[in-house]
């Protein structure tokens, strides 16, 4: 087992990506965030479902994904951007975590919002760990692109 592990939430596929490529070159762990009750399929409805749950301050029970992270040193965090934030089941594991002495690492993928305050919201629940600057992806995730994120925030040489 690594001490790093990737934990992300994906509707789409698109952060699902971001996260096998981090977990290609960082040879970390992996752990995906599931939901109990799944999002709607449909972009639209999926949507208004998400809004509300993100106005409510509503996190969903994980069906998958809330396992201890006591073993691991370094956990990157991705979720998609919905409304400028992390996805409700991102926002459930990060609040029940105790991040004490952590490196946190955000990443993101998006339609053209960037990380919206997705990296503040994690450095405000992740107050107590060490957080590392993160990465945006809008569309396909290039390998050399997460290579040249990961050199310049120490975890590939």
């Amino acid at each position: 087992m690594s001490n790093i592990l990737i934990v992300y939430f994906s509707q789409f596929k698109n952060t699902k990506n971001l996260a096998f490529e981090i977990i290609k070159q960082t040879g970390g762990d992996q752990r995906e965030l599931i939901p109990e009750k799944a999002y709607s399929f449909d972009y639209n409805t999926a949507s208004k479902e998400v809004r509300n749950e993100i106005m409510h301050g509503f996190c969903p029970k994980l069906e998958s994904g809330d396992e201890p992270i006591d073993e691991y040193d370094t956990i990157f965090i991705g979720s998609p951007n919905w409304f400028k934030t992390v996805a409700p089941p991102v926002m459930s594991f990060l609040r029940k975590n105790d991040f004490s002495g952590k490196t946190i690492i955000p990443f993101c993928t998006h339609g053209g919002g960037g990380f919206g305050q997705i990296e503040n919201d994690i450095a405000k629940k992740c107050s107590t760990a060490r957080i590392l600057p993160g990465i945006a992806v809008n569309g396909r995730v290039s390998p050399e692109q997460v290579t040249e994120w990961l050199k310049k925030i120490g975890y590939k040489f």
